[in-house]
C-alpha cells in the first residue's frame, strides 16, 4: 500500500479523538464537528438525529471523512453542493513537522487549502467541521435511458444549469452511466424484473445505452408539491419514450445504496478482489470525442467492462481553485468513473484498457485530469498539477519537508 512508508490506521483514533458532535452559530448555522477517522454512514447517523446532515456526499459512505477530504469527495450532488472539500469550514491537522495546528480559510490558510484535494501529502487530518442543511425525509429516484450520447450530455448539461439554491427548481442529484450487456449485473438491479427484459432488447438493439440518474428529495413540508417540481423539470427531456422509470425510497436508504450491492457481492466472494479503476475529469468541449474514440473504440470493442461506468457533468463554480484538487479548465466537465472489479487473474487485461484510454486522450489532445491518480515520474505529477505544481512543492516544503508523508504514492520519492 506505501512502499518503504506507513500506512495510518485512521480507525485507531476512534477512542482518543471526537466522534461527531452537531452545533449551530448565527454565522455558519448548524455544522458538525467530526474526527477525521469517522465513516460518512456514521456522521450520517448522528447529524440525522438533529434533523440534519452533510449536503455533498460520496456515492459510497464507508469511507473516512479525513480519506474523501484529501482527495476531494464526489457525487451526484456535486453539480449543486461542490465536492466535499467545498463543504468544509474548519480543520484539525497533524502536519508532517509534527505540529498540531487548527486550520481554516482565516487561521492557517495556506495548510487548509493545501490539505483539501491534497493527497494526505501535507498532513493528517483529526477534525473537520462539515457544512450541514436540513435533511429530507425521502427521495424521487429517476432513471431515464438513452440512445443517442448527444441527447444524454445535452440533458445533463441542461439538468446541472439549474443549479440555484431555490429547492423547488433543481434536482438534488444528477449522475449518469454506460449501459451495455456486458456489465447488466453492475445496473440492472435497480429495475423491475419485469421491466428488465425490455431493457436487455434496447441494449441488443443499440449495443451502447446511456442512463441518467436524478434524484430530488423532499419531506413533510414539500411532500405535496415534489411530483409537480420534478415533473416541470424532466419535462423537454430527450430521452428514449417509454423508458423512464421512479422509485420512491427513504433519505438513508438513497444515500446507503451502494452498501446493499456490497453486500450481495461479499456473499458472493467478489468485494475483496482488485479494483483496476481510472477515474477521470473531462472537459466538457472534448465528452463527444471521448465517447466515439473509447466508449465506442474501446469499451465495446474490447468487451471485458463488467463494472460500473459513470458520465456525468460538474460545474466548475462549484470548486474553489485554491485548494489542491485538480480539475479541467472549463466551466463544465464530466467525470468519467470506470469502476472495474476484476479477478486475481485478469486484473493486468483492465489495467491494460485503462492505459489505452490514457493514451488515446493524450494522442487527441484530450486535457483529461485523474481523480485518485496514479502517476509514476515526477514530470507526470507536474503535469498533473499543471499551475498548481508550484504551490503545491512549496506546501511540501513547508509542512513535510523530511516527506514522511510522501512514499506510496511517489509524489516526491521516485524509486
Amino acid at each position: 500500500m506505501a512502499p518503504d512508508g506507513v500506512v495510518v490506521d485512521m480507525m485507531s483514533l476512534e477512542n482518543k479523538r471526537r466522534g461527531t458532535t452537531v452545533l449551530w452559530s448565527w454565522s455558519l448555522g448548524h455544522y458538525a464537528d467530526v474526527g477525521g477517522q469517522q465513516l460518512w454512514i456514521d456522521v450520517l447517523e448522528e447529524t440525522l438525529k438533529h434533523g440534519v446532515a452533510p449536503v455533498s456526499w460520496t456515492d459510497y459512505l464507508y469511507l473516512t471523512v479525513g480519506g474523501t477530504l484529501s482527495n476531494a469527495g464526489i457525487s451526484g450532488e456535486t453539480f449543486r453542493y461542490g465536492p466535499q472539500i467545498s463543504n468544509v469550514y474548519e480543520m484539525d491537522v497533524i502536519t508532517g513537522t509534527g505540529d498540531f495546528l487548527t486550520c481554516s480559510p482565516d487561521k492557517n490558510p495556506e495548510l487548509f487549502y493545501s490539505v483539501l484535494g491534497g493527497l494526505g501529502q501535507f498532513g493528517i487530518i483529526t477534525r473537520a467541521r462539515i457544512a450541514l442543511g436540513q435533511a429530507p425525509k425521502r427521495v424521487k429516484w429517476v432513471r431515464m435511458l438513452y440512445s443517442d450520447f448527444s441527447d444524454f450530455t445535452i440533458d445533463q448539461e441542461s439538468l446541472i444549469s439549474h443549479h440555484g439554491r431555490d429547492q423547488d427548481e433543481a434536482l438534488d442529484y444528477v449522475e449518469g452511466s454506460l449501459l451495455m450487456h456486458r456489465n447488466s449485473d453492475s445496473w440492472t438491479s435497480f429495475f423491475s424484473l419485469s421491466d428488465r427484459q425490455r431493457l436487455m432488447s434496447l441494449v441488443t438493439e443499440h449495443e451502447l445505452l446511456y442512463c441518467i440518474e436524478v434524484a430530488k428529495f423532499y419531506d413533510g413540508r414539500t411532500q405535496t408539491t415534489v411530483d409537480k417540481a420534478l415533473e416541470i423539470i424532466l419535462k423537454d427531456l430527450s430521452h428514449v419514450p417509454e423508458f423512464m422509470f421512479e422509485k420512491d425510497v427513504a433519505y438513508v436508504d438513497f444515500l446507503n445504496r451502494v452498501r446493499v450491492e456490497e453486500l450481495k457481492l461479499r456473499r458472493q466472494g467478489l468485494w475483496n478482489v482488485p479494483h483496476p479503476w481510472l477515474n477521470l475529469f473531462v472537459p466538457k468541449s472534448r465528452i463527444a470525442d471521448f465517447n466515439t474514440g473509447v466508449f465506442n473504440n474501446i469499451v465495446l470493442k474490447k468487451n471485458i467492462t463488467t463494472g460500473l461506468v459513470l458520465i456525468y457533468p460538474m460545474n466548475n463554480d462549484k470548486w474553489d481553485d485554491r485548494m489542491s484538487a485538480v480539475i479541467p479548465d472549463e466551466d463544465v466537465f464530466y467525470t468519467v468513473g470506470f469502476l472495474h472489479s476484476s479477478g486475481f487473474e485478469d486484473w493486468q487485461e483492465f489495467d491494460l484498457q485503462n492505459k489505452e484510454v490514457l493514451l488515446f486522450c493524450e494522442n487527441n489532445g484530450i486535457k483529461v485530469k485523474q481523480y485518485l491518480p496514479n502517476y509514476n515520474t515526477e514530470r507526470e505529477w507536474m503535469e498533473h498539477f499543471g499551475s498548481k505544481w508550484r504551490t503545491f512543492q512549496e506546501s511540501k516544503a513547508q509542512f513535510d519537508p523530511k516527506m514522511l508523508l510522501s512514499p506510496g504514492q511517489r509524489i516526491f520519492n521516485h524509486n
